[in-house]
């Protein structure tokens, strides 16, 4: 898998208001006509707060939730500085550290077109991805470096990377880099870059190993602290939904068929799936975001999900670091999160840039207590109500309609999410060609809102293989081959 930098041409500089919008915040015309061209113009509070002080050359640290407008907060002033002197060698001049790939390549694919408009080069380093462009660009010549810790410091290792023309380092989603075992690859890349340089450093908490970075690496940073860890912005509602065991599957896909961007929660890799399966063969298309697929696979996914021809995201908690979508109008928890922290994080998938969203948990009886107290800590009151498969309230909330019950036919779901050499392939017989390999792991069917039972009786009448293995779960195994496998979720 590779990435290329986009670039912006025919920038018109001649109309711009100096007196507002982000020029007023010092930012050169390029980029604010840069900004214009892909429809941003006026700068959100953490924006207008940290890039003054940033292009001034302050140490920053910014507490702020994703979907503030974080990535211009220090991207703008990175760049903007940037563009004052030129480069003088090979060595690249700026760095900004990601926590995943999905996520330093949403950052890549924002900044590259603002850095083209400067004539300033950006290469993306992250695992999953060929070392070749990688390794190349390095001895071409680059100016921003957006990249992912463990593969940085391969590079590093091998010697195919020289950080010592660094002057700006921005460390992005510091605290999900320290709950991912990130932060000894962290201290060796900054140990790597020139000690004077400049730091920025954006995170949703700002304690434990997060705050020993700030104290090692930063000089007399200034704070701008402009979400608070409790509570949520005045766009977002909160829903428990207290619910019967039989009703969950249900509900969720009758939650889920809407129209816009859904989010579901599930705890587990093998929960996600399950979740997306049930949700199709409930009439409503929807897919699995977990650290279980493969690189391509997850991004296929996370692009069929962004431009809308798959409405529904099931996601890990992992995964959902990396969905960097502005327009996602309703959060499902199906599964609870494990703390409040969690919950402010799903939650924060929505309601961003402006936009208006809910936040919907499905609470189970003897979830009650415990969902009860992650609320108070989260600083949530969410509005409480009983509801069953079919509620009016229901589809007042959610936006949403029943199922038709019709599945959605796998091979347009394959259409979506499989690589582009294999959709819609032949074999030589003719025949759509299938997949090796690779376990069974089919959800349960949804049937009403009731999961299906297995009766081992009867596997022989249901067309099992001598494996205990019927046609569709062969069918399911080969899909699974295709689109990624059970593994570690921290990717």
């Amino acid at each position: 898998m590779d990435w290329k930098a986009t670039e912006l041409t025919d920038l018109d500089v001649t109309g711009i208001d100096h007196e507002g919008g982000f020029s007023a915040l010092g930012v050169p015309d390029e980029i604010v006509a840069a900004l214009a061209k892909t429809g941003i113009t006026d700068p959100f509070r953490i924006q207008i707060a940290a890039i003054p002080d940033a292009i001034a050359g302050r140490d920053v640290l910014g507490r702020a939730s994703t979907g503030s407008g974080k990535t211009l907060a220090f991207g703008v002033p990175l760049l903007s500085r940037l563009s004052a002197t030129p480069r003088e060698d090979k060595r690249p001049r700026a760095l900004i550290l990601s926590p995943t790939r999905e996520l330093a390549m949403q950052i890549a694919d924002v900044l590259s077109p603002l850095a083209s408009s400067m004539g300033l080069s950006t290469i993306l380093i992250a695992g999953g991805m060929s070392y070749g462009p990688q390794t190349k660009a390095f001895k071409k010549g680059v100016d921003l470096v957006v990249a992912t810790p463990g593969r940085l410091v391969d590079l590093l290792e091998t010697g195919d990377a020289d950080l010592s023309g660094i002057a700006v380092t921005v460390l992005d989603e510091a605290d999900h880099m320290a709950e991912l075992g990130f932060m000894e690859a962290v201290g060796s890349i900054l140990d790597a870059v020139p000690a004077d340089g400049q730091r920025l450093l954006f995170s949703a908490t700002l304690d434990g190993a997060v705050n020993k970075l700030v104290k090692r690496y930063m000089h007399d940073p200034v704070t701008h602290e402009i979400d608070s860890d409790k509570g949520s912005v005045s766009t977002m509602t909160h829903h428990a939904f207290q619910i019967k065991p039989h009703e969950k599957v249900g509900l969720m896909c009758e939650i889920v068929n809407r129209s816009g961007h859904t989010i579901v929660f599930a705890r587990t890799q093998r929960g996600a799936s399950r979740m997306a399966e049930q949700i199709r063969e409930a009439g409503v298309m929807a897919g699995a975001l977990h650290g279980g697929l493969t690189q391509g696979a997850r991004a296929r996914v996370l692009a069929a999900f962004k431009d809308g021809s798959l409405p529904v995201l099931v996601a890990t908690d992992v995964a959902a670091r990396g969905i960097d979508v502005d327009d996602v109008t309703l959060v499902l928890q199906v599964d609870p999160p494990m703390n409040s922290k969690d919950y402010l994080h799903r939650s924060g998938r929505t309601a961003r840039a402006g936009h208006d969203g809910a936040v919907v948990s499905l609470v189970l009886p003897h979830q009650r207590r415990t969902m009860a107290r992650l609320y108070r800590q989260a600083g949530v009151k969410p509005v409480e109500a009983q509801v069953m498969v079919g509620d009016d309230y229901v589809a007042d909330v959610a936006g949403c309609s029943p199922v038709s019950g019709t599945a959605i036919d796998e091979k347009d779901y394959e259409a979506l999410v499989a690589p582009k050499q294999q959709r819609g392939k032949k074999s030589r017989d003719g025949k759509p060609r299938r997949g090796k390999g690779g376990r069974n792991r089919g959800g349960r069917g949804f049937d009403g809102g009731r999961h299906r039972g297995y009766d081992s009786r009867d596997r022989h009448d249901r067309g099992h293989d001598s494996r205990g293995l019927n046609s569709r779960g062969r069918d399911r195994r080969d899909i699974e081959a295709k689109y990624g496998r059970s593994g570690n979720d921290t990717w």
